[in-house]
């Protein structure tokens, strides 16, 4: 892997981090669910996948994606950025504004990284 730019490690730093928060977040669930913490088993196992999954498809998109300059890596990273906002609005709205405000925060930085004119050229070179 050659040099690649300061924007470009960073977008998949924090994407690696909101892939581990999900994996973790996933994890914990299930954790809960087999020890019988859990409301209804149907939904904490469905949430358990959907973390489970979900942070395990952000860390290949942040290493094997982004990290290895592969174009592909870039639309599912802004996609997850923009999906951040309604979570964090919500987040904000429920009085857990220490939650949110840092989601809005990370999703910001996420998305100044993903669309930087150098990592624009890392990923796509002279084809824009």
């Amino acid at each position: 892997m050659g040099k690649r730019p300061w924007s470009l490690v960073m977008a998949a730093v924090i994407v690696a981090l909101e892939g581990l928060v999900a994996l973790g977040l996933g994890i914990y669930v299930a954790v809960e669910t087999v020890l019988g913490e859990a409301g209804s088993l149907t939904t904490a196992l469905a949430e358990a996948a959907f973390g489970v999954l979900i942070g395990a498809g952000l860390l290949w998109v942040a290493w094997g994606g982004l990290l290895a300059a592969e174009r592909w890596g870039r639309a599912p990273s802004v996609v997850t950025q923009i999906f951040i906002f309604p979570v964090a609005v919500t987040l904000i709205q429920a009085d857990q504004p220490a939650l949110g405000i840092p989601l809005i925060v990370v999703a910001l930085a996420g998305l100044g990284m993903l669309l930087a004119p150098p990592t624009t050229h890392a990923l796509f070179g002279d084809d824009v």
